[in-house]
């Protein structure tokens, strides 16, 4: 998951601290490290990197900031051979590269979670129940693009986002089910969609 540079310098200054030392710093601490004024932005940055899954503290002690491993399988992960390219029509000569690829590269900088895809009003974009979506999270949509969008608060629906005067259309990519109109005020956008993930096996 994608971090900001100043919860980067937070958690570098945490690792190092630690490693120093032997425990972890209060926030006075990080505060002086970082030429920061404010113990409530320091706050608001280690609550954002434990909700990341990057930290995690214990309430009840001091000094209880600790800084998670990062799993090993991701790290082997994160980077796959690209060995070229592969004809879906006509063959076509088989040249292996030395190239590679990871969701990094299409991810960029940008703030993205995936979300399993349950039902089929999708079918037609391809995106079928199972597959994985990749989701930017943003609060606006252009008209067209694949939004997951949230009606009245509750309910979560991934369609193609469309404005119609005061209404929302909700547009299922599948012939046999119907858009959802809603209220622009009762619709709201959480992320549009990069990618799909399937898995075969």
């Amino acid at each position: 998951m994608a971090i900001t540079r100043r919860q980067k310098e937070v958690l570098d200054f945490l690792t190092g601290f630690t490693a120093s030392h032997g425990y972890s710093p209060s926030y006075e601490e990080i505060a002086s490290g970082l030429g920061l004024n404010s113990l409530a932005t320091v706050h608001k940055h280690v609550t954002n990197l434990q909700n990341k899954g990057l930290l995690q503290r214990a309430h009840n002690r001091s000094r209880s900031i600790d800084v998670l491993p990062q799993r090993a399988a991701r790290k082997s992960f994160e980077r796959l051979p690209l060995l070229g390219r592969i004809a879906a029509g006509k063959p076509v000569e088989a040249i292996e590269s030395a190239e590679s690829i990871s969701l990094g590269d299409i991810i960029g900088n940008r703030e993205v979670f995936a979300l399993e895809v349950r039902g089929d009003s999708m079918r037609d974009e391809h995106i079928v129940s199972g597959d994985y979506v990749l989701v930017e999270r943003t609060r606006t949509a252009r008209e067209g693009e694949i939004v997951v969008a949230l009606v009245d608060d509750t309910d979560a629906t991934l369609k193609r986002f469309y404005r119609e005067g005061n209404l929302i259309r909700l547009q299922p990519s599948n012939a046999e089910m119907s858009p959802i109109y809603a209220p622009a005020a009762s619709v709201s956008i959480q992320g549009k969609v990069l990618g799909v993930l399937r898995k075969y096996a």
